[in-house]
């Protein structure tokens, strides 16, 4: 194998610079040169990229975002848009392409392998850490810190109001983001995806259990984290309706795009840095359509279909202590003082 490429695609998470530095290195370290897509899928079409060696992946391990820049490319999912990436990679003798992102670009992948001889390899990268297959993914790691963070400066507000605050994550299909934040900062509640079906019966669980700890706490703040884009009309209407219900001051806080940027944490530069050296590695032993991953600690490959035909649960454990921790009605038939 003489020559890879490499492309970031859709919405970017920490640790994409990580991951292209690994490649980078990795390749380097075979004699595999690397060109470097710019824009996502728009730059196969475009053939728009840059030369990849070690001097230009120094010193960006820290930092967020991507450097091949990112985006979505509806354009992508057109048969001539495929033939002409096709053709463009092969016009620069690109063996494997090596895409970092999520389900979208792992799609987008598959269709262009209907066109392209060479090997297509995704590397999963999304805070929302919804790709089935791997236990986590490039960016989700500090996508949590960022909320948790944010988290615990709105309950010291909360506090000194004795409001009800209500903190909106990233996660529309997925509540992994939500559930850990919500956990990790003691929040009151968690409303995610997974587990909020109807949003009548969800008002009135919430208005009930706020009631609940009012009567145990007395009058307090009561942080509520939930999932972007789960109510009709937004979190503002939410926080609409539970004063209506509870005549008692509710804040929406929505956290947005801050959840994608900042520096990687810990545990996405190592992560990422692990799949990006895999990821060449599967690259030269002659693998294609696949996905890297991790899971309990090993390293392995699936097909990248996998990615979107099966959907990724929430950790059930979590999911069951979350609920037993926050149950007021049975701490108070045990007699039991609220954790908060």
């Amino acid at each position: 194998m003489r020559k890879i490429a490499v492309l970031t695609s859709g919405g970017d998470a920490p640790g994409m610079n990580a991951c292209i530095r690994a490649i980078v290195l990795t390749a380097e370290h075979f004699g595999i040169q690397v060109i470097g897509y710019k824009h996502g899928f728009n730059g196969l079409i475009d053939q728009e990229y840059l030369p990849l060696k070690s001097r230009n992946v120094a010193n960006i391990i820290q930092r967020g975002g991507t450097i091949l820049r990112s985006a979505r490319c509806l354009t992508f999912k057109t048969d001539d848009a495929a033939k002409v990436a096709a053709k463009n990679l092969n016009a620069l003798g690109i063996e494997a392409l090596l895409i970092i992102g999520g389900d979208g670009s792992f799609r987008g992948a598959s269709h262009l392998s209907k066109y392209w001889q060479g090997q297509v390899i995704g590397l999963p990268g999304t805070i929302d850490n919804d790709i089935f297959g791997t236990d986590a993914t490039i960016g989700y790691f500090t996508a949590i810190e960022t909320a948790l963070d944010s988290i615990d400066k709105v309950r010291d507000t909360a506090d000194a109001f004795e409001r009800i605050f209500l903190v909106e994550v990233m996660g529309r299909h997925a509540g992994f983001i939500g559930l850990n934040a919500a956990l990790a900062s003691a929040s009151d509640q968690v409303l995610v995806p997974e587990l909020c079906t109807d949003f009548e019966t969800e008002v009135d669980n919430i208005v009930n259990h706020l009631k609940a700890a009012m009567n145990k706490r007395g009058n307090c703040s009561y942080i509520i984290v939930t999932a972007e884009n789960l109510w009709p009309g937004g979190v503002t209407y939410l926080a609409q309706v539970l004063h209506e219900k509870t005549k008692l001051e509710c804040r929406p806080v929505i956290l947005g795009h801050v959840q994608r940027g900042g520096s990687p944490v810990s545990q996405d530069r190592i992560l990422a840095t692990k799949l990006g050296a895999y990821a060449v590695e599967q690259a030269i032993e002659g693998k294609t359509n696949i996905m890297v991953g991790e899971q309990n600690n090993t390293l392995l490959a699936q097909p990248i279909e996998v990615s979107w035909q099966q959907r990724k649960p929430l950790d059930p454990y979590l999911v069951k202590i979350q609920q037993d921790f926050f149950d007021i009605t049975k701490h108070a038939e045990h007699g039991i003082e609220s954790i908060n």
